[in-house]
């Protein structure tokens, strides 16, 4: 009885789905966050009878064959790399990405991690970081006594100061791209790392290499559809169900089988 196995398969395919879509809308206005995908695969296929067998001593060909799926399994789990609406903060030192790319920071091992949260915030020395204190590359410091900090659209930091009327140019925030973001592999709090299938990133100013650009005192929201998510919420439960009654079909007809003298 195949059909015990295939419907167990659609269940476990369709709770993937669901646990994919609940983190999406519990990630629905987390700052930068991409919506993700559970993409699924038909499993192998049983040949019973071969298309394109030889079917007679004529040389008749068999010209469809006999096929039986085994089910699916999950192909894949992909980030959808749509832009997330900016939302206007006022914050001085939140930046939201127009387009594409990511800002890098520095992890504490040393290890290089990609962002697309902006809200970045400043150490007790100036640093500007993360929010999770992790240091913006390349490291710019912000000036103690500096009245004002204005970041422009090509990532450019100037800080203003009561005793000039010209700004100091403090730094350039860079940005990092990579030529297939879906391969980039997510560790949590809005990081990434780069892995072989996202390949090395290519680091740029903003605005140049097909990067976007900078904008100050907006942050990107999530870009999570909760509309379309509960849609797809909906159809994974009624594909769950469907997938429960083949195994209660199956199981109807296991216990006619048994109940034969």
């Amino acid at each position: 009885m195949r059909a015990l196995d295939i419907a167990a398969t659609g269940m476990s395919a369709q709770q993937m789905r669901v646990e994919v879509i609940s983190n999406n809308l519990a990630n629905m206005s987390t700052t930068g966050y991409s919506a993700r995908r559970a993409d699924f695969a038909d499993l192998h296929y049983q040949q019973m009878v071969r298309a394109g067998a030889i079917n007679a001593a004529d040389g008749t060909l068999v010209p469809t064959g006999v096929q039986l799926g085994l089910g699916v399994r999950p192909a894949a789990v992909s980030i959808t790399m749509a832009q997330g609406a900016l939302a206007q903060t006022g914050g001085v030192l939140d930046v939201a990405i127009e387009g594409r790319g990511w800002l890098e920071v520095t992890l504490p091992s040393g290890l290089a991690a990609y962002t697309r949260d902006g809200a970045l915030q400043r150490t007790g020395d100036g640093l500007l970081v993360t929010a999770d204190g992790f240091e913006v590359s390349p490291g710019i410091t912000l000036p103690e006594d500096a009245r004002q900090v204005s970041i422009n659209s090509d990532g450019e930091v100037y800080a203003y100061f009561a005793d000039r009327v010209e700004g100091e140019l403090l730094g350039r925030i860079t940005l990092a791209g990579f030529s297939n973001d879906h391969g980039l592999e997510a560790m949590g709090s809005n990081l990434f790392l780069e892995t072989a299938a996202s390949g090395t990133p290519i680091r740029s100013d903003p605005g140049q290499n097909g990067l976007g650009t900078l904008r100050q005192g907006y942050l990107e929201e999530s870009s999570v559809d909760a509309v379309r998510e509960i849609t797809e919420l909906i159809e994974a439960q009624r594909g769950y169900e469907l997938n429960a009654k083949v195994i209660t079909a199956a199981d109807q007809m296991l216990g006619a089988t048994t109940q034969l003298r």
